[in-house]
């Protein structure tokens, strides 16, 4: 659904380090926010699932006293539901345990019901009922190279999923591990990292170890897909055969976050980072930068932005919604999180004094 057809039809979800918010809002400038939920756990996913007319919030919820789960609401958070035996739990034979869900994804229009995961260890998952249950996916699992794979500065995880809603491809990105394909829907996986750097290891050119942040699809180009690096932007054009750089004119090439634009070709938004010992703002002048060619020029935007920030934004705390013009959503560190109404050109901040932003997620729903 695009633009604005019924009252209060943009729904944002806010995970944090200490509960989740909710807000909805009819022009993404006036926001009315409840929560927290899940107050004192931390909220690492979210995902937003409006297919079949149904707009159904699912956050992976990390507690300290009971652990690692998805809960699911299908009433924007009045209530909340979640299978009593756990809705994500590893078979008793890998002798594995969750630590964190980093990901939900839901799949196609056209494949209803089916839900992506990507979680901690790294490991990836897949529900057919709405996120209700997930099945751990043995293909990745049971992979050759996993025991080769590390754990990046926030854990070893498989943090993001793109799914072809066409077809059976699938690509994945890990810390560490890089980028892997499977071409049959998740039975079986390759390492698909040619052009992207590993600086920190001895051969800085591996076929896998590479710590890719976030991977993103072109909507409107076939096989291109775009990846923040630790240290690299990059794209492809050929399905993630090879990644070329689109670095030139960033201010830095490090960060986490990679939006695309839901329908316009080569369209992009990265927030860049200095790093590897900062990870701020370049000079603390917190910036989105956009590119409409491809990677081949960026634009900054900073209007609305504040002059100085010290806070980095987090990999899965930037989301993209399908209203025309797109919304660009994205919070810091410090609490606070930022949405615009025109692909970026002016933000306004949206609230304020959170604890750590560590997920955004925003969508177009119908009445709610």
């Amino acid at each position: 659904m695009v633009g604005m057809a019924t009252a209060e039809n943009f729904v944002l979800a806010i995970g944090t380090k200490k509960g989740l918010w909710l807000a909805t809002s009819q022009d993404r400038r006036e926001w009315s926010f409840t929560g927290p939920h899940f107050l004192m756990a931390e909220i690492p996913s979210v995902g937003i699932d409006t297919r079949g007319g149904r707009t159904r919030i699912m956050v992976g919820v990390r507690s300290e006293h009971w652990g690692p789960t998805v809960a699911h609401s299908d009433d924007l958070g009045a209530t909340w539901s979640e299978p009593e035996q756990g809705a994500i739990k590893f078979p008793e034979d890998t002798g594995a345990a969750v630590e964190r869900v980093w990901q939900i994804y839901p799949d196609a229009e056209s494949r209803p019901g089916v839900v992506w995961a990507g979680a901690e260890p790294i490991s990836v998952w897949k529900s057919t009922d709405g996120g209700e249950h997930f099945e751990l996916n043995r293909g990745l699992w049971d992979h050759p190279h996993r025991s080769d794979w590390g754990a990046g500065y926030g854990g070893a995880a498989a943090h993001s999923i793109v799914v072809d809603p066409a077809g059976d491809t699938v690509h994945i990105a890990m810390s560490t591990g890089g980028v892997y394909r499977s071409l049959d829907g998740g039975t079986s996986w390759e390492p698909r990292n040619k052009g992207i750097s590993a600086y920190f290891m001895p051969d800085p050119n591996p076929e896998f170890g590479q710590c890719v942040h976030k991977i993103a699809a072109d909507s409107a180009v076939e096989g291109r897909l775009y990846a923040q690096n630790h240290h690299g932007v990059y794209r492809t054009d050929d399905n993630a055969d090879t990644w070329t750089s689109i670095a030139d004119g960033l201010p830095a090439d490090f960060g986490f976050v990679m939006l695309t634009h839901p329908r316009r070709e080569g369209t992009a938004w990265v927030v860049p980072l200095k790093a590897d010992g900062e990870r701020i703002p370049p000079d603390g002048d917190l910036a989105v930068h956009r590119t409409d060619d491809a990677g081949n020029s960026w634009k900054r935007l900073s209007n609305g932005l504040p002059g100085k920030e010290y806070n980095s934004v987090l990999r899965d705390a930037a989301s993209v919604d399908t209203a025309e013009p797109a919304g660009v959503y994205f919070g810091t560190r410090g609490g606070t999180v930022y949405a615009s109404a025109d692909e970026g050109e002016t933000f306004a901040e949206v609230i304020a004094h959170l604890p750590d932003v560590l997920c955004v997620r925003a969508a177009v729903v119908a009445g709610a």
